[in-house]
């Protein structure tokens, strides 16, 4: 099984990056629950032919869709020891939670935190952005807030976000119990970041209305277009208004490990919470998601809940407090750490960093291209290492999802969609380590070839698969 996957890796070229599920694939997986089991090499062989080659395909370098990162084969063989250790990191005294705690320092470091500073493993940055909600409301309000909920405080609370936010954020107020209506949308600025001035005139207006503003979220990385907020600036409105500043960095955070892009998130170290995912730019394998908070004790104020079968000892297996559950709602935890903890301690932050650089390089000799033909139209600023384009056309919208699908469908190249100031762009996300120019080159072409030569009433055929070789 092992073998086989390495094979898949290695191999990844000559693979379609996707391809339809034909139905004959699909109906096998609408039987009744097995009651006889089958073997091994069995369930393993159809896990090869109907699982394997209809997978997402974020592990081929021509997936710039979605924020997916590649993953590594040493992050693959990271996960067997940890699946075959087993371990729960709920808590106790065992060396998988100090390698947590290790990656913990070593964030702290990197985002130069105190040590007062915790850090915990979360699915994904989704989690970690509810999470730093509940902290921020349970330092606003207090620890009672736990017990006695929402409705016995007159306090309103309201948050602020750019407009250009990860829809996670109005998750988490919803989550939260403060409801999506106590979230303000900021407008953005031509560089698509959260418009200052429009955010310091709501929380304003805010203030006068009897309301309590106590959550900026800043982003690193939008996902539209990979634009950075302005996060010195947030920094000082959050601390002259006693407002907790919070920057969700799902993939830009990492960026810090980069020489040539952590000057553009400076801010990033004041502020009092920080959400990323690993198996984003750092190529960890999912999932592998984490909040970094400033303050150790604020984060416990608002998960930890001592209960008599979880107590803590000086000495044994139920020592080693505080445990992980301390900082999260979860008590059954996976070997997270391990896959990352391998990762960096393999690759090492120069090599991660180059990766994140070689991204950013690849989108702007992307934007090189677009600009050397006309049929393309670049729709926003390449901030990182996502580039938003189109074909122009007079009925542009329809010609460009039916180029994206039938990019999807020609095998070469997953790009996603997107809307730009009304127009719904090609956006092209390049995460994965092992994308390169020649990958940027065919879908380029293939964007050529399939605008050229789709007609207001038809369809081009999907464009011929040229396997390359590594």
């Amino acid at each position: 099984m092992l073998d086989d996957m390495l094979d898949y890796v290695e191999h990844i070229r000559q693979r379609p990056v996707w391809q339809p599920i034909p139905d004959e694939i699909r109906a096998p997986f609408h039987e009744a629950l097995p009651d006889q089991g089958q073997a091994l090499s069995e369930v393993h062989q159809i896990f090869m032919t109907s699982v394997l080659p209809y997978a997402v395909g974020n592990v081929h370098p021509g997936f710039m869709g979605w924020v997916h990162g590649g993953g590594t084969a040493v992050g693959m063989a990271a996960e067997i020891l940890s699946a075959g250790l087993n371990a729960n990191l709920g808590g106790r005294n065992q060396m998988p939670v100090e390698v947590e705690r290790q990656i913990v320092r070593w964030m702290r470091e990197l985002f130069r935190f105190p040590d007062t500073a915790s850090g915990v493993f979360v699915t994904g940055t989704s989690m970690a952005n509810l999470m730093s909600v509940l902290v921020a409301r349970t330092v606003c309000l207090g620890k009672t807030i736990r017990q006695q909920g929402l409705q016995s405080h007159q306090a309103k609370l309201v948050a602020y976000t750019s407009a250009a936010a990860h829809g996670c954020i109005a998750q988490a107020m919803d989550l939260s119990g403060l409801g999506t209506a106590a979230l303000r949308r900021i407008p953005v600025n031509q560089q698509h970041q959260i418009n200052i001035h429009a955010l310091q005139l709501a929380i304003a207006a805010d203030r006068a209305a009897g309301l309590q503003p106590f959550f900026i979220a800043g982003t690193a990385g939008t996902v539209d277009v990979g634009a950075i907020d302005d996060l010195n600036a947030l920094s000082e409105i959050a601390q002259s208004e006693s407002m907790w500043f919070h920057v969700d960095g799902a993939y830009g955070a990492l960026g810090m490990l980069s020489p040539d892009i952590a000057p553009k998130l400076t801010g990033i170290e004041r502020a009092d919470s920080i959400a990323f995912d690993f198996h984003k730019w750092g190529q960890v394998q999912y999932d592998a998601g984490f909040l970094l908070v400033r303050d150790a004790a604020q984060h416990m104020d608002a998960f930890a809940a001592p209960v008599a079968y979880l107590s803590r000892e000086a000495r044994g297996l139920a020592g080693g407090s505080p445990w992980p559950c301390d900082f999260g709602p979860d008590l059954s935890r996976g070997f997270r750490a391990l896959k990352t903890w391998f990762t960096i301690k393999v690759y090492g932050t120069e090599k991660l960093g180059r990766i994140i650089s070689n991204t950013c390089q690849l989108a702007r000799y992307l934007e090189t291209q677009i600009r050397l033909h006309p049929e393309l139209e670049l729709l926003a600023p390449v901030a990182l290492n996502i580039v938003c384009f189109r074909y122009r056309s007079d009925n542009a919208d329809q010609l460009n999802k039916e180029i994206v699908a039938d990019l999807h469908e020609s095998g070469i190249a997953v790009p996603s969609m997107t809307t730009i100031d009304g127009k719904l762009a090609i956006r092209t996300a390049i995460f994965n380590h092992r994308t390169n120019q020649q990958d940027m080159d065919a879908l380029v072409s293939a964007v050529l070839h399939i605008g050229t030569n789709t007609g207001a009433n038809r369809r081009a055929q999907p464009a011929k698969i040229h396997p390359q070789t590594e």
